[in-house]
């Protein structure tokens, strides 16, 4: 880990008006939830047409199988990890204001962010699939599969984007409009392959912000538009700078 990157890249922080967090799976798998991709991801392990939205719709029991089972291997035990935390504690310093992710997981909530804008939603909610209102995911609701709405009956759904869905319209929004308000953008632990979130750094850096990229490795994003790349584990890194943001405060 380069102090010198970690020093350059707090002092951008602490200049902007703006400063946006854009948050993929590699910050969350230090928390224990594996990427969805890759040869560890999910997808090695699960069906990935399971969660697709007509395979849902036409064998919602079946479907509900596999979202059960990981939930509960995964997304509902996880905890926040120091790189949520970090990201928590920089919105309190007020060097941080909005978290754009495209994990499902809650941890930026849990950790403390107030303002998150979930590109995918949400596994941690259900909503309705007739009348749209939205539960909680407990253990008691899912007893039986699949789900119903306890208010209609219909048959509930995890509240993130499947296979075949659009991105939630009021998220894709706000999202697109930091990429003109926000002087920074903090991208952590994403590749830059899952499409459309990942045209939000390409069209925040063609409005000329500035791009701070923490990853394990390069990702299609590094060569392309980072200006700062702090290689090394999201705990590592963003430890060190929200740190290094302390100091200076």
């Amino acid at each position: 880990m380069n102090l010198d990157l970690i020093q350059q890249a707090a002092a951008h922080i602490r200049t902007a008006q703006r400063t946006v967090a854009f948050t993929g799976a590699g910050i969350s798998v230090e928390s224990g939830i594996p990427p969805f991709r890759g040869p560890d991801g999910l997808w090695s392990k699960y069906d990935p047409s399971h969660l697709d939205i007509r395979y849902f719709s036409a064998h919602p029991a079946e479907a509900w199988e596999v979202i059960r089972d990981i939930f509960y291997k995964y997304f509902g035990q996880s905890q926040p990890n120091a790189a949520h935390l970090a990201l928590a504690e920089m919105e309190q310093m007020g060097q941080l204001d909005v978290v754009i992710t495209q994990n499902i997981d809650n941890l930026h909530q849990a950790a403390g962010n107030q303002d998150v804008i979930e590109f995918h939603g949400n596994s941690h909610r259900l909503s309705c699939t007739a009348c749209d209102q939205s539960h909680p995911f407990t253990a008691e609701i899912i007893a039986t599969l699949p789900p119903r709405c306890t208010v209609c009956g219909a048959v509930l759904k995890p509240d993130f984007v499947f296979f075949g869905e659009p991105i939630p319209a009021l998220a894709q929004r706000r999202a697109m409009a930091e990429t003109t308000r926000a002087d920074v953008w903090l991208v952590i632990g994403t590749t830059g392959e899952v499409y459309p979130a990942a045209l939000l750094p390409v069209e925040a850096k063609r409005n000329g912000k500035t791009i701070i990229e923490v990853n394990v490795r390069p990702s299609e994003l590094t060569g392309q538009i980072t200006d700062l790349f702090l290689q090394g584990r999201a705990t590592e890194v963003m430890s060190a700078l929200v740190a290094q943001l302390r100091d200076g405060a």
